[in-house]
């Protein structure tokens, strides 16, 4: 896989949420580290996504916001 993005994390797929037009994926990248992502439930589908599925978490942004309490 070559892509354009510089942050890719690898994880497997610890939980998926499928609505009507979306579907949730929870991506653990370490145990107790995780990463959520909303696509589309057509996208999850062509991709087989299940329970277990290796995945790469792929980030592409000018932005990134911190906060702090």
């Amino acid at each position: 896989m070559k892509i354009s993005a510089r942050n890719s994390l690898k994880g497997t797929v610890k939980q998926l949420t499928v609505g009507a037009v979306n579907t949730e994926v929870v991506i653990e990248i370490s145990p107790g580290v995780e990463i959520v992502s909303i696509i589309t439930k057509s996208s999850a589908e062509s991709l087989g996504l299940t329970d277990g599925t290796e995945v790469y978490a792929v980030i592409k942004s000018t932005d990134v916001m911190v906060g702090i309490e």
